[in-house]
């Protein structure tokens, strides 16, 4: 019996069968358009993800792949944060009424 997806959790859209699914890596758009809904500075994202803020820049800026474990983390902590990842752009996750 599936249960209801947590708000923290990752939506995959494309191809959701019912079983579970390895985390896909975020991209480096992703990432940036997640900060930007989040208002969160590079700094703050290397905090929350205990990734370095170098790492995350370089990845941003396109000059670097991080290791898949950094990857990880900065999808987690920004899931953790309320973002929602899907096959298409992010969006941020607003508990029942909050929306604005």
């Amino acid at each position: 019996m599936l249960s209801e997806p947590s708000a923290h959790s990752a939506v995959l859209a494309a191809g959701f069968s019912g079983r579970r699914h390895r985390l896909q890596n975020v991209t480096a758009e992703q990432s940036r358009a997640a900060r930007a809904l989040l208002n969160w500075s590079r700094v703050r994202l290397g905090a929350r993800s205990d990734v370095s803020e170098d790492t995350i820049r370089e990845f941003e800026n396109g000059n670097r792949i991080p290791r898949n474990g950094n990857l990880t983390r900065i999808r987690r902590a920004l899931e953790a944060a309320g973002i929602v990842f899907t096959s298409g752009s992010p969006s941020l996750n607003y508990p029942s009424g909050d929306a604005v």
